[in-house]
Parts: structure tokens; sequence; C-alpha cells
């Protein structure tokens, strides 16, 4: 799954048709009409508070897609320079990569696509995070 450009409308609907949701039971949870849901899906982006409603009915966490969009793609520095500890807000120590970003850096290290040397520095992921990573992937084909 690629994280650099994020329709979340697509998502959404891909995740209600697994789902088998009927459009009663949205607009129900919603609390809007058809055409509403209908618009959304077609949507590049949603409002929080929306986006948090479909993370909650469809039992999926919509917001890590852009959690993985900011582990794989945001700038190191621009990572660095604003990680100043707030009491008002969380602060969050460490990126937590997830299963689904782990497989997407192993494809591209193991088809050739990039070197480890390349995802180091494009995705700023430490040398021994990576080095651990394929261990396990050298452990399980081996």
């Amino acid at each position: 799954m690629l994280y650099k450009e994020i329709h979340i409308g697509k998502f959404i609907k891909e995740r209600v048709d697994e789902n088998e949701i009927t459009i009663e039971r949205i607009c129900k949870f919603l609390g809007k009409d058809e055409e509403s849901v209908e618009k959304m899906y077609e949507k590049k982006s949603l409002e929080a508070d929306i986006l948090l409603r479909w993370s909650k009915l469809l039992e999926y966490d919509f917001f890590r897609l852009y959690s993985s969009h900011l582990i794989l793609y945001a700038p190191p520095s621009a990572v660095n320079k604003n990680q100043q500890k707030s009491d008002k807000i969380p602060y969050f120590r460490k990126n937590i990569y997830t299963q689904e970003i782990k497989e997407f850096i192993m494809k591209r290290i193991l088809s050739g696509e990039m070197t480890q040397t390349d995802v180091i520095k494009e995705y700023s992921i430490p040398k021994s995070t990576l080095h651990r990573w394929l261990q396990k992937v050298d452990n399980t084909n081996g």
C-alpha cells in the first residue's frame, strides 16, 4: 500500500464494501443523508471529526494512514525541529512503524527498487531498526 497519495474517500468506500455496511446504517450513525455520504466517498480529505466517526463505525483507524505518510515522507529536519515538548498536547517520543510500513519498506528493498542506504536516507529509519527488520525476513525465509 502506498502512503504518498491518500484519497481518504476511496479508502472509506473500500472498507464499507468489505464490511457490507448498509447505507441506512451509515446515514444513521453519521447523521447525514445518502447524498452527503456518497459525496464523502469522492473527497480526497475529510474533517477530523467526520473521519473519527467513520473510524468508529468501520472499526478501522483511518488516521494511521496519515501517520504512516508522516513516518515515510516527512523530511527529517521538519520532524526534529517540531518536536518541542508541550503540556497542552500529547508528545509522542517515538515513531511507530506499523506492519504495513515494514512490509512496504521490505518490498522496496527486496525488489531492488531501493537499497538499504536509500531507505535510511529517504525515510530516516535508523540503520539498526532496518537491520532488525531484515533479520526477521531472513529468519522467516531461511
